[in-house]
């Protein structure tokens, strides 16, 4: 039987008196917990000092929640609103993009997908096991797939695409190099021959998923959970799109000069360099197609990475937006679990400024939601500045865990493992520190 543990979060860390914390818990094997605020005066229990100290606090709080266990989604992608299905057309189709791999072969990976595991329906441009370029399809019964025959290398940029021509119920797939002496792992100086050009048959009609489409991942089914987001993408994407019709070899030759895609035949092209301005970026990818159907990162895939264009020249996207493309995807991402709010609790006026906590405990259980209350005007002489930065940036630190082989040098002795250490070890979703 797992160990039972509680663990959650506030919304903010820092509030006056009169403002609203949302307290996100998530446990298990633990149903409910007692809560009570606490004061925090004192958390160093090494040997000959005073020890913890916390002081329990009248509140609105204190009492009995029901917690479950909450679901978090790792790994960065961008969500493409899809509801009426209009980026599976009707007819062949052709989706294509830049894509710079980081780990080809580590898992079946999707670079642009309208497909879901869960109802076995739509289609999806990605990257196999074996690290080769793939086009997969449901139909809402079988899934079909036509793959590549070379793997992509990492750290190179390619221009990928897959037509499917519905008439005769093939894919054809095409993944051609074009790196320069800048943008990719190796320059042109050494020849390569990892270009492909495969054509198969899917015997079967793809069909609209429901779904949203994806870049960087598609939709699945997790223990527990209705839906989740799987096939996470490491490395860069730049600039995807979708053409109805199947197209031959002579556009796509085009479309790998980085021409703009026929507007005619235009479904969707995100301009992943649009959008850039002096008061920063921002989640938004947007579509220069006809439909206007914009993506909206989630877990913050970088933007304004050098892309499949990059001449080595500018090193910033102000200089040249067009050479900053790339959109880093990484599947361990994390921002904000989204966790639904446990309780909230609104701070009193007559609460004085200090360190405060949420204790939670049920089970055996026991954990502190930690927060900062500041004073509504200052009036001592003394200001205490509490290290935030440095918190979060030591949050999930994990190098006792051994994934880094000097641990035992850095801290001259063997490993010590505490309780967090191994809660942190069974959920990497949670993320990581910036030290690691």
């Amino acid at each position: 039987m797992a160990r039972p543990w509680i663990t959650g979060y506030v919304d903010s860390l820092s509030v006056r008196p009169g403002e609203t914390l949302q307290f996100m818990v998530s446990a298990e094997g633990v149903s409910a917990a007692e809560v009570q605020l606490v004061r925090l005066i004192h958390g160093d229990e090494a040997p000959g000092g005073p020890g913890f100290i916390e002081r329990e606090i009248a509140a609105s709080m204190n009492g009995t929640v029901e917690l479950t266990t909450q679901f978090t989604q790792a790994g960065s992608f961008v969500v493409v609103p899809d509801a009426s299905g209009a980026l599976l057309p009707k007819g062949s189709f052709t989706v294509h993009a830049f894509v710079w791999p980081t780990t080809p072969g580590k898992a079946r990976q999707a670079l642009v997908a309208q497909f879901d595991a869960v109802t076995r329906a739509g289609y999806a441009l990605g990257i196999n096991e074996a690290g080769c370029l793939s086009f997969w399809a449901g139909d809402g019964q079988e899934v079909h797939e036509v793959a590549g025959e070379r793997p992509l290398m990492a750290r190179m940029w390619y221009f990928v695409a897959a037509s499917y021509d519905a008439e005769r119920g093939t894919v054809e797939l095409y993944q051609e190099a074009v790196a320069n002496a800048y943008n990719s792992h190796l320059s042109p100086i050494l020849p390569l021959d990892d270009g492909t050009r495969v054509a198969g048959p899917l015997a079967l009609a793809p069909r609209a998923s429901g779904t949203d489409l994806l870049l960087g991942g598609f939709h699945a089914e997790a223990p527990g959970v209705a839906r989740c987001v799987v096939g996470l993408f490491n490395g860069k994407l730049d600039r995807p799109g979708i053409q109805a019709g199947a197209l031959g070899l002579a556009e796509l030759a085009r479309l790998r000069t980085g021409a703009t895609p026929s507007p005619a035949g235009t479904v969707a092209y995100w301009d992943t360099s649009a959008g850039y301005t002096e008061h920063g970026i921002g989640d938004r990818v947007v579509d220069a197609g006809p439909l206007g159907l914009h993506g909206q990162g989630y877990n913050r895939p970088v933007r304004a990475m050098t892309g499949w264009n990059w001449r080595g020249k500018d090193d910033c996207f102000r200089l040249a937006p067009e050479q900053y493309g790339g959109i880093y995807f990484n599947e361990d991402a994390i921002i904000d679990c989204r966790w639904q709010p446990t309780f909230r609790w609104t701070v009193p006026q007559d609460l004085k400024s200090g360190v405060y906590a949420a204790r939670l405990r049920g089970e055996g259980v026991e954990d502190h939601i930690t927060f900062f209350v500041r004073p509504t005007t200052a009036t001592a002489k003394v200001a205490m500045l509490m290290p935030t930065a440095s918190y979060l940036a030591y949050a999930n630190e994990r190098f006792v865990l051994g994934e880094v082989g000097v641990v035992e040098a850095i801290t001259g002795h063997g490993l010590i493992l505490h309780d967090d250490d191994y809660f942190l070890g069974k959920h990497p979703e949670f993320g990581a520190s910036t030290y690691d």
